[in-house]
């Protein structure tokens, strides 16, 4: 589940930030400000997402069948912004704890989760919407 890889790899950078500071920051209230604005922009794609897969009352939970293709919304910003949003909780928490030696962490993350989850999620949509989905990718970009 990928609130699991989030949750390991929050762990990851707070231990880094922890135990072996090696007295790295990124400068102070900037970061902090920074981080804050990152992990609330996050936090905010999560939950609008949250919102319409209730409203359109299908699964979000990844490797289960959606009932309906998804494209309103913050969907139609973003085909992922879950997957997003979990990337900038990352990025913002990592910023916050100044854990400069987990930086790369981020790309490790995202990398991760479109192997395991975005694109199987995509290739079952594709199977499933066909030629909606392919209109839906025409229009939407994966990530931004």
């Amino acid at each position: 589940m990928p609130p699991v890889w989030l949750l390991a790899f929050l762990v990851t950078a707070w231990m880094q930030a922890t135990y072996l500071p090696m007295w790295l920051d990124f400068g102070g209230a900037w970061a902090d400000l920074a981080g804050g604005l990152l992990v609330g922009g996050g936090v905010l794609l999560v939950v609008l997402a949250a919102t319409e897969f209730r409203r359109h009352r299908t699964t979000i939970v990844p490797h289960q069948e959606a009932e309906r293709l998804i494209q309103s919304g913050i969907f139609t910003r973003s085909r992922i912004p879950i997957y997003l949003g979990d990337g900038l909780i990352l990025a913002g928490f990592i910023l916050r704890w100044d854990a400069v030696l987990a930086l790369p962490l981020i790309p490790i993350f995202f990398w991760i989760i479109e192997k395991r989850f975005i694109i199987p999620e995509e290739d079952r949509l594709r199977r499933k919407f066909r030629m909606d989905f392919a209109r839906y990718c025409e229009k939407t970009r994966r990530w931004l």
